[in-house]
Formats: C-alpha cells, sequence, structure tokens
C-alpha cells in the first residue's frame, strides 16, 4: 500500500536529473514566479542566509571562548544556534542558486537532501525551544537547589530534540510520504499537495506532533513561570521585579518570534494538504517559506542583544576587552534559591522560591550580602564596588 502510494505522490521521483527538470518545469511553469519574482527571493533567501550565517556563528564564538556563558540553559541556546547554522550552510545556498536561476539546479537526490535537512532542522529547532522552556519551567518551580553544574540533564534533553526530530523526518526518506519540490520550485519539502492516504496521515501526524505538541508545552512552561512571576510581585522589590519582567519578556519574545515564523508556513501547508487544488499558488507559499528561515536570522538577534550574559560578552568581544569583573556577570551560571512561607489570612501556607543566578557574596565579604539576598534588601547601585546583586532572578510559588 504505501508503495503504490508514493508512486502515485511522488511519481516525479523515477526520472532522472532531466527527468526532475521537467517535472519541476511542467508543474510550475503556469502559476510560478516571473523573472523578477524570483530575483526578489533570491536577494531574501541571500540577506537570510547572510546574516543567519554570521550571527548563528557570533553566538558560538561567544560560547567557546566565555566560560561564563557555558551554563546547562545556555547550552540549549546553542544547540537551537547549531541547526540555525546548519540550515544557513546546507540548504539556504542551494534554494539561493536555485532562485536566481528560475528552477531547481541539483536534480531529484538533491531536492530530496534539502527537503529532509531543512525540516529535519526546522524541528530541531522547534523542539529544542520546547525543550528548553520547560527545563525552565522544572528548575524555577522546583522546591531543591537548582544545580548549575550538572550537565547530563541538560545532554539528554539536546540528545532527545535532535532524536525525535529525527524519528518525525525520515519516514518520507522510506515511503512514508515523500520530499519534492515546493512554491515555485526553487525550493523543495515535503509534498504537501498529494492527496493520497499516506500523506495526508504523514502530514497529520507532522503537525500535531512537531507543531501543535511543542506549542502546548510553550505556552503551559511560560504561563506558569507568569503566574509565579504575578503572585510574588506584591512581596518583591521592586528591582527584583523588574528584573524578572525583563527575563519573561525575553523568553516569550523568543517564543512569539519563532512562533509568528513558523506558524505561517504550518497553515500554508495545511491549506495545500486539505484544501482545494490550487489553493494556495506559487506566490503565496514563498512568503511562508521565507519567514520560515528567516527564524535562522532572528533567534540569534535575542539571544544576543536580550539575553544580559550574551551581551555583555558581544560588547567584550567587539571591544577587546576583558568582560566586567565587578558584577554578578562572573558568576551569573551560579543559581541559588532561597524559600520563603507566608501564612494566609485564612490559615494557608504558601512557600516561595527565589532562584538568584550569581553568588550575592562573592564581591561583597563584608557588607552582609548574604542576609540582603534572603530578606530581599536593596542591593547597592555601584557595579564592582560591593555589590550584591544578583543578575537575573526568577520566583515560584507552592500552595500548600
Amino acid at each position: 500500500m504505501i508503495e503504490s502510494n508514493v508512486s502515485l505522490s511522488c511519481a516525479w521521483c523515477a526520472g532522472g536529473g532531466d527527468g526532475t527538470r521537467a517535472h519541476l518545469d511542467e508543474n510550475h511553469s503556469e502559476h510560478g514566479l516571473s523573472p523578477t519574482g524570483h530575483l526578489v527571493v533570491a536577494v531574501c533567501l541571500g540577506f537570510i542566509g547572510t546574516l543567519g550565517f554570521l550571527n548563528n556563528t557570533l553566538v558560538l564564538i561567544l560560547f567557546c571562548r566565555y566560560k561564563v556563558l557555558r551554563s546547562p540553559m545556555n547550552c540549549h541556546l546553542v544547540s537551537i544556534s547549531v541547526s540555525d547554522l546548519l540550515v544557513c550552510v546546507l540548504g539556504t545556498p542551494f534554494s539561493f542558486a536555485a532562485s536566481t536561476q528560475g528552477r531547481w539546479l541539483i536534480g531529484r537526490a538533491g531536492c530530496v537532501w534539502y527537503g529532509f535537512i531543512n525540516s529535519f532542522l526546522g524541528v530541531v529547532s522547534l523542539i529544542s525551544l520546547a525543550v528548553l522552556s520547560y527545563e525552565r519551567y522544572c528548575t524555577m518551580m522546583g522546591a531543591t537547589q537548582a544545580d548549575s553544574t550538572n550537565y547530563r540533564k541538560v545532554a539528554m534533553g539536546i540528545a532527545f530534540s535532535w532524536i525525535y526530530s529525527m524519528v518525525w523526518t525520515v519516514p518520507p526518506l522510506f515511503g512514508w510520504s515523500c520530499y519534492g519540490p515546493e512554491g515555485p520550485g526553487t525550493t523543495c519539502s515535503v509534498n504537501w499537495a498529494a492527496r493520497t492516504a499516506n500523506n495526508m496521515s504523514y502530514i497529520i501526524c507532522l503537525f500535531i506532533f512537531c507543531l501543535i505538541l511543542p506549542f502546548v508545552v510553550i505556552v503551559y512552561s511560560y504561563g506558569r513561570l507568569l503566574q509565579a512571576i504575578t503572585q510574588m510581585s506584591r512581596i518583591n522589590t521592586a528591582v527584583s521585579r523588574k528584573r524578572e519582567q525583563r527575563v519573561l519578556f525575553m523568553v516569550v519574545t523568543m517564543v512569539v518570534c519563532y512562533l509568528l515564523c513558523w506558524l505561517p508556513y504550518g497553515v500554508m501547508a495545511l491549506l495545500a494538504t486539505f484544501g482545494r487544488p490550487g489553493l494556495v499558488t506559487a506566490a503565496a507559499s514563498i512568503v511562508p517559506s521565507l519567514l520560515a528561515k528567516s527564524s535562522t536570522v532572528i533567534n540569534p538577534i535575542i539571544y544576543i542583544f536580550m539575553n544580559k550574559q550574551f551581551c555583555r560578552c558581544f560588547h567584550a568581544l567587539v571591544m577587546c576587552t576583558t568582560p566586567e569583573r565587578g558584577s554578578s556577570f562572573k558568576n551569573s551560571s551560579k543559581v541559588t534559591k532561597t524559600l520563603r512561607t507566608v501564612r494566609r489570612a485564612n490559615g494557608q501556607n504558601v512557600t516561595f522560591t527565589v532562584a538568584s543566578a550569581g553568588r550575592p557574596t562573592i564581591f561583597a565579604p563584608n557588607s552582609g550580602g548574604q542576609k540582603s539576598s534572603s530578606d530581599g534588601e536593596k542591593p547597592s547601585p555601584a557595579v564592582g564596588q560591593g555589590t550584591n546583586r544578583p543578575a537575573v532572578s526568577l520566583v515560584a510559588y507552592y500552595n500548600g
């Protein structure tokens, strides 16, 4: 059954290099892009590929050069940057070259390779983002002290992201759906247009387990953290609230930008699969595809300019200086927690967990920094002169 469906939905695969070109020309000549349209797409792909390569390479350079960035949580960010960098190296150049010529250039095998590698690495980024949100949720909502030196759990999460993505993107290579040309014929992906049970079942599973499920995990994890921060806002200091809101804004912005890049592509794929034939034109399909590829540019920008650790290291790299030693930046990967129990008027106890990054007594041996860290006293504004201010603070609550 699978072989018969594949032969129908991927009939173009039977030809060689010339057959592939003939198929692409036949299916996209009537509804393809104009030469000007292909030129615009090529410029966009060149811009996305170049910036994505430079930005993700910069993230990896910062991570390798500055030891302070090698915290467990940042390893997830590096995993996403690696997948985005591979897209810029192994995928985008082929679609850029095809757009400059207005047709696919590297034949049937190249189309299958392009479709697989882009699908695989795209799912890796999305699953990694979901795993990152769940790791932060578990770390901040756990009542025990976080171990910032334990990389085993993080390594398992990263391995899960890559293996899970491989499981869902390999099947088209072995008969469950297939990879073929999409849009104007200058890119390749899953064969969205085939109306067979074999192909539609795979697309439904891919949509549920690689887009909807990660989205649910992300919304749940960050939603719970937002609820915790809202509950703590009335008893925490103004400085801590501002710091917590900044971190929350960073992660929410990262999630929203990523979903804005991928949701249009997912909607386009569903319309191409279940909508009436010809509903999604070549010109309409190329826009969601470009948005999806733009995630390789957006993600590292968020990490560098909204993450205080990466931002300081980036500034030090550009200025050829040493990162600030007097701030909590040096030990910002150290995570400590303080438990507080408050009795409500109705007799119920509420236990709050305050998680702070940075050891408050490292640079303030005579200022009572340990007491200030637990009692919520206002830290000194001076940097490098006895400051006991943590770099990041996230809070969580438990009803007892």
